[in-house]
């Protein structure tokens, strides 16, 4: 399929941003040329999946599709239980609402918004204990996404075990820049939560991309498949949740998967109340047959190796022009350093999200901001959080744009960076919501 692009001009997209609150959530998809808010749920379905949702077998319990979906995560992924969702933030609240309480710890490498969001709604801390690597925007590591676990054992030590309902991995780390985690620190993590007799849980959504990295950077990985190293990855966990609008390349659908058969039972209580029957958990049929036929694309190596090259091609361009990005380039998206690009703008004034505006002002190139507005006030104090990294990412969405397009955002960008002065004043915050605020906040540019 072709989807059509509608060019504006600057002045438009001057009225446009200021009507949306200066907040590029509130955008019309058509005043937007190069879409790179996020790679959820926007790439392009390959014919098979297409194929596949003809086949769609719409049964409100026992379907086809689920046992299809089932019979996918069992072979790729290695679990004999599993709940599907609408989306990865639905199989979140319905694992957090079995296992997460108030006053409980939950570890991991740099939450992601929504993670973060679930566990604080409960009442619950989120601590990070990500390896300092990943917060230095020009150092070289080959896995930055990596727990640290000197970090995550003193954690456990200093909490009784009743209050760590699990410690969650994401991979790859969107937050950090989309950075991987490598097979050893997932056995690290592993092995010492097994001397805590703690439980693992993986944020998936990027699992694919994750072990690609593996496989290209790892020692002892690289004559292995895509599909074996996936299959070693997951046995260090107990479960996992999953947007499948990422690394399964579907518009809508998620899901929870497990080893146990009682956190099964015990999940599936919240799955029928929140989602739907435990056979198609807020998914239609089709759309869990272009899931189960999107998991085993996204685990073949020609399309990720196609796929991440196209991200670090938009990378090394910006490079070349001198814009600081996180480095090296992960695999979905590119994350602009703000706090380099603009460092004359105060953390108060959110120069993340300023260059996200300034960006879409320039071209149409709509991006997010991944830094102090996103990171929300701190549930306690209810004051503003400033992350380490203040970051523009730029998510590629999956089989959907070329190369010229984006040959279109690096010069784009260009554009702003040989500006950058001139870009005196951020932005200040007029309404906001209690938690996850960045998708609807309104705000004043100074």
């Amino acid at each position: 399929m072709v989807e059509p692009i509608k060019k504006s001009t600057k002045e438009d997209r001057e009225k446009w941003i200021k009507d949306a609150k200066y907040n590029l959530f509130n955008l019309k998809s058509e005043q937007v040329f190069v879409d790179l808010l996020t790679d959820s749920g926007t790439g392009a379905m390959s014919d098979r999946q297409w194929s596949e949702l003809m086949l769609g077998d719409e049964s409100y319990a026992g379907a086809s599709s689920y046992y299809k979906m089932k019979a996918a995560i069992k072979t790729i992924l290695g679990f004999d239980y599993f709940l599907p969702t609408h989306q990865g933030r639905a199989a979140e609240n319905v694992l957090f609402s079995t296992m997460v309480k108030e006053g409980d710890i939950v570890p991991g490498n740099s939450h992601f918004d929504t993670t973060k969001g679930h566990i604080e709604i409960r009442k619950a801390t989120a601590i990070d204990c990500t390896i300092d690597e990943a917060f230095n925007t020009t150092a070289i590591h080959p896995f930055k996404g990596n727990v640290d676990i000197n970090k995550l054992e003193k954690v456990l030590q200093d909490y009784p075990k009743e209050r760590i309902p699990f410690i969650i991995v994401t991979i790859t780390n969107n937050t950090a820049g989309g950075q991987p985690v490598s097979m050893q620190n997932l056995k690290d993590v592993r092995t010492l939560a097994d001397r805590f007799k703690l439980k693992v849980i993986f944020d998936s959504a990027r699992f694919a991309e994750n072990a690609y990295f593996i496989k290209i950077r790892e020692e002892g990985y690289a004559d292995k498949t895509i599909k074996e190293i996936v299959k070693e990855m997951f046995t260090y966990a107990d479960a996992m949740t999953m947007s499948s609008k990422k690394d399964a390349i579907v518009n809508m659908g998620g899901f929870i998967a497990m080893r146990s058969e009682k956190l099964f039972k015990e999940a599936s209580v919240f799955n029928i109340l929140y989602e739907g029957f435990i056979t198609y958990g807020g998914m239609s049929g089709r759309d869990m047959n272009a899931l189960a036929q999107g998991l085993n694309e996204a685990t073949e190596f020609d399309f990720l190796d196609t796929r991440i090259k196209q991200v670090a091609y938009l990378g090394n361009k910006l490079l070349e022009y001198g814009v600081p990005l996180q480095v090296p380039i992960g695999g979905h998206a590119i994350f602009i350093n703000a706090l380099t690009f603009l460092p004359h703008i105060a953390r108060e004034e959110f120069p993340a999200q300023i260059l996200a505006i300034e960006l879409y002002k320039e071209a149409g190139v709509r991006g997010v901001e991944i830094g102090a507005i996103m990171a929300d006030r701190d549930p306690v104090t209810r004051e503003n959080r400033f992350p380490d990294l203040e970051l523009v990412r730029l998510a590629i969405p999956r089989r959907t744009y070329t190369n010229n397009h984006m040959d279109y955002v690096a010069a784009a960008l260009k554009n702003v960076f040989d500006r950058r002065d001139s870009i005196t004043r951020g932005v200040k915050i007029l309404n906001e919501a209690p938690v996850l605020r960045h998708f609807t906040v309104e705000l004043e540019k100074l």
